[in-house]
């Protein structure tokens, strides 16, 4: 049963409501986006071509960017740019952060999603570099070119000197056998080496089809003669090659780290390398960049580069590319590509969902205006033809409507990680078919738990009806009505009077009854009635309205129109 709530409460609603639709009526402005760091001058012709305002302005230091990017909707980084915290903040226009590359150690996530900001990246435009740097350092290490060539071209000719190792028939261990990785392991087994692999994310099938045998650490670390390290920094794989790691290698082994610096335990690899246990290393990063010194300099068949692993010409223009595309999709359409903090969806699938975008942000923002004594639960249901659709997006709006009464800044990006943030569980399921509807979003919310009372369910559910989202039930009542700018809820017993003492209050204050929908369990039982008005409703002919005799639950509702 639903609960009615006091009139100032019911005055705050009101202008809450009145103030969205306000919001929502703002004319749209063309999207602007800062690239902040050197890229190909071909993202800027992309992004133009496609009706983007750009402004390439590179070098900015930290106080220049915090006066600046709150004119931006996009930011577009490689690595140099620090889009921290800071810089988040002060991006009250921000929508989307790009980065040219895989990296994104140079972006505070969790403070972009806060903000309802999308985080993407490259993952597979400097793929292919990537790779052959890290093979070229390997053999680099195993024929010491680098010294070899110091010592040649000092006037040397020390050809007794640079005994090298063969890599035929060698076993090279991955350490991460993902999208680089992968493209390591078909490279070296080209040279006919053998590979053995240490991902937890690598399915058997997938190594099978790879044509890598998949193992633990501690095995790959007894096994390789070369050890490759392709994975991302995280708390888990910091310093995985520790000193008891490295203490449990092979003498003479190899090691290459082409992926991100602090992977390995840069003072224990330096002691390897005086001791000969490590016969050879080659990093392209280091735990501290630029890295103008680091202990492993100097060290025994030591070979470094300065992050080179996707400078070439072909990889910098090709992440430039692809995140110009991305970001402009993005901002044009809503299409979400390689993003770290939200699903995927391409522009193909959000053409298919937008009959049901419109519906999902008014059913949650139904339910959300309903949630009147706090949210302690959500249930979402899809029905039909919709669940064969990618509905990620669709769960992510709304949520977000859902939460916006309590948190008028929430967007699709930040509500997941709100929702779970306040430990509120989320419930979803998905049936082929509908009974009645080709297909139908039922969104449940539990709230009062809190309160002295055990909290209630309350039900609503809509679909695309014409290619219009309809209101087709609530607290499991049907009916079919149109989502009006401003309605009035109520919840009523199914009695003689009620329609024609509610006509002559509304009608005596000068209030125009726009649509009517009613809906009732049984005759004489529990009822609905959905009513769309022009005006809006003063506080004192709200009570009114709440005295009737028939009425239990009284709420009005404000839904924002394109």
């Amino acid at each position: 049963m639903f609960i009615g709530l006091d009139a100032e409460a019911s005055r705050r609603d009101l202008e809450r409501a009145t103030r969205r639709v306000r919001l929502m009526k703002r004319a749209a402005h063309v999207p602007s986006v800062l690239i902040a760091d050197d890229l190909s001058s071909k993202a800027l012709a992309v992004l133009k071509s496609r009706g983007i305002a750009a402004d390439v302005r590179t070098g900015l230091k930290k106080p220049e960017l915090l006066s600046v990017i709150a004119n931006y909707q996009g930011l577009l980084v490689r690595s140099a740019t620090k889009a921290d915290k800071d810089v988040i903040a002060a991006g009250t226009q921000l929508k989307v952060i790009g980065r040219a590359g895989i990296g994104v150690d140079n972006i505070d996530i969790p403070a972009a999603t806060a903000r309802g900001i999308v985080v993407m990246n490259t993952p597979f435009g400097n793929s292919i570099t990537t790779a052959e740097h890290a093979l070229a350092l390997l053999f680099a290490a195993a024929r010491q070119i680098a010294a070899a060539d110091a010592s040649t071209q000092g006037g040397k000719w020390e050809k007794n000197r640079f005994m090298g190792i063969e890599l035929y028939a060698k076993t090279l261990g991955l350490i991460g056998c993902g999208n680089i990785g992968s493209l390591v392991a078909e490279r070296a087994q080209a040279l006919k080496m053998k590979v053995i692999a240490y991902d937890p994310f690598l399915s058997p099938e997938r190594a099978i089809v790879l044509g890598v045998e998949k193992v633990e650490l501690d095995e790959l670390l007894a096994r390789a003669d070369a050890i490759s390290l392709h994975t991302p920094l995280t708390e888990k794989t910091r310093n995985i090659l520790s000193v008891e790691a490295l203490a449990q290698t092979k003498p003479g082994v190899l090691i290459v780290n082409a992926a991100r610096g602090g992977l390995v335990d840069e003072q224990a690899l330096r002691a390897a390398l005086e001791s000969g246990h490590v016969a050879a290393a080659a990093f392209d990063v280091f735990t501290a960049e630029p890295a103008h010194e680091n202990v492993l300099f100097g060290a025994p068949n030591f070979i470094a580069t300065p992050h080179l692993g996707a400078s070439t010409l072909e990889a910098q223009e090709n992440v430039a590319l692809q995140l110009a595309e991305q970001v402009a999709d993005f901002l044009l359409t809503g299409a979400v590509t390689s993003a770290l903090n939200m699903a995927s969806i391409t522009a193909e699938e959000m053409t298919r969902l937008k009959p049901f975008i419109a519906l999902a942000e008014k059913l949650g923002a139904f339910a959300g205006q309903i949630a009147d004594d706090g949210l302690d639960a959500l249930e979402i249901d899809y029905e039909g033809h919709i669940t064969q659709l990618n509905t990620q997006p669709l769960t992510a709006i709304v949520l977000a409507a859902v939460l916006r009464p309590l948190f008028p800044e929430v967007n699709m990006v930040s509500a997941p990680a709100l929702l779970k943030q306040r430990g509120i569980p989320l419930t979803e399921s998905k049936r082929d078919t509908s009974p009645i509807y080709e297909s139908l979003i039922r969104i449940k919310i539990h709230t009062g738990a809190s309160a002295a009372a055990r909290g209630r369910w309350r039900t609503l559910a809509g679909a695309v009806n014409a290619g219009s989202p309809k209101i087709v039930e609530v607290k499991g009542m049907p009916l079919e009505a149109d989502f009006h700018p401003l309605m009035l809820l109520i919840n009523n017993r199914d009695q003689p009077g009620f329609i024609g003492a509610l006509g002559t209050l509304l009608g005596d204050a000068n209030i125009n009854i726009a649509t009517f929908h009613l809906g009732r369990d049984s005759q004489g039982g529990d009822a609905i009635a959905l009513v769309g008005i022009d005006q809006v409703v003063p506080a004192p002919v709200l009570e009114r309205v709440r005295a009737l005799p028939q009425v239990r639950y009284v709420k009005v509702l404000g839904f924002s129109t394109p």
